[in-house]
C-alpha cells in the first residue's frame, strides 16, 4: 500500500517546478495522494496550472494567503469537492526586497508585517479553516528554514518570520492534537529554488555549506521531498509539534 493512498491534500505555494513545494507535492502523488493546488495570480498561474494538472489536481484556486475571503472560498470548495481534508501543505513566505538586503535594524514597520503576516500568520489562518475539514484527523506542514535559529546574512526579517512560523507549529500541535490532527515543520537545507534567489550571495551560501557540512554535500530536494512525505503519512502518527531538518546535517555545526 502506499504512504498517501486515500489520502486528499491541499498544496498551497507551488511557484515552479523548483519548488521545494512541488517536490513534495510530486512524492504525494507517486504515494497515492489526490490533490488541489492554489495560486496567487495569473503569473504564476500560467507556471503552477500546467504542474498541477499533470499530477491531475482535483482543484486548481485562486488564493492570496493573506485575503480571508479566498482561503475562505479555498477550503469551502474543498469540503464540496472532497468531503474531508487529510493534510494542507503550506509553502508560503514572503518579505520585500528591501528588508532582505542590509541590517536587520533598518526593517520597515510595513516590511516586518509583510513578512510575519504572509509567512507566519498564514498558517494560522490556514488551521483555523481546515480543521473542520479533518474529521478523521489530518495534517498541516510547513516549510521553514536554519535562519530562524541562528543569523543567516541577507536573510533578516524572514529569519524573524520563520521563528513566528516555528512558534505556530508548536503552539497550533498543542491545540489540535486532541482532534487528532499534527503539525510539523520541514526545515531543509539550502537549494535553489525561486525564493532563495532573493538571498544575496545565495550561490556562496550553498558553496560552503557543501564544504563543511557533516555529510559533505548539499542536501538534495528529492530527498526533502521524502522526508516531507513521511510527515505527512501514518509512519509519522507520533510526531507533532516538530521541525525536521533535511540539511546533510548543516544545523548540528557549533562552528
Amino acid at each position: 500500500m502506499k504512504l498517501l493512498e486515500n489520502k486528499r491534500g491541499l498544496v498551497f505555494g507551488v511557484a515552479n517546478n523548483m519548488s521545494i513545494a512541488w517536490a513534495i507535492a510530486q512524492e504525494a502523488h507517486r504515494q497515492g495522494a489526490e490533490l488541489g493546488f492554489t495560486y496567487l495570480n495569473e503569473a504564476l498561474e500560467k507556471r503552477m496550472r500546467p504542474l498541477a494538472e499533470s499530477l491531475e489536481a482535483s482543484l486548481i484556486l485562486p488564493c492570496d494567503a493573506n485575503n480571508d475571503e479566498e482561503l475562505d472560498a479555498v477550503f469551502a470548495e474543498a469540503g464540496r469537492k472532497w468531503g474531508k481534508l487529510d493534510f494542507v501543505l503550506h509553502a508560503i513566505a514572503y518579505a520585500q526586497r528591501e528588508d532582505l538586503d542590509g541590517r536587520f535594524v533598518d526593517t520597515s514597520r510595513e516590511g516586518f508585517r509583510v513578512a510575519l503576516d504572509t509567512s507566519a500568520y498564514s498558517l494560522v489562518a490556514m488551521a483555523r479553516r481546515a480543521t473542520p475539514l479533518m474529521t478523521e484527523g489530518g495534517n498541516l506542514l510547513t516549510l521553514t528554514y536554519y535562519g530562524s535559529q541562528k543569523v543567516v546574512p541577507n536573510y533578516n526579517v524572514m529569519g524573524v518570520a520563520k521563528a513566528a512560523l516555528e512558534a505556530s507549529v508548536r503552539y497550533l500541535a498543542a491545540d489540535l492534537g486532541a482532534q487528532g490532527i499534527r503539525v510539523n515543520a520541514l526545515s531543509a537545507g539550502a537549494i535553489k529554488t525561486l525564493s532563495a534567489k532573493g538571498i544575496r550571495n545565495f550561490n556562496e551560501m550553498l558553496k560552503v555549506s557543501a564544504e563543511r557540512s557533516p555529510l559533505g554535500r548539499n542536501v538534495f530536494v528529492d530527498e526533502v521531498a521524502r522526508a516531507g512525505t513521511f510527515l505527512l503519512s501514518d509512519y509519522a502518527s507520533g510526531i507533532t509539534g516538530d521541525i525536521l531538518y533535511v540539511d546533510a546535517g548543516w544545523h548540528v555545526l557549533g562552528m
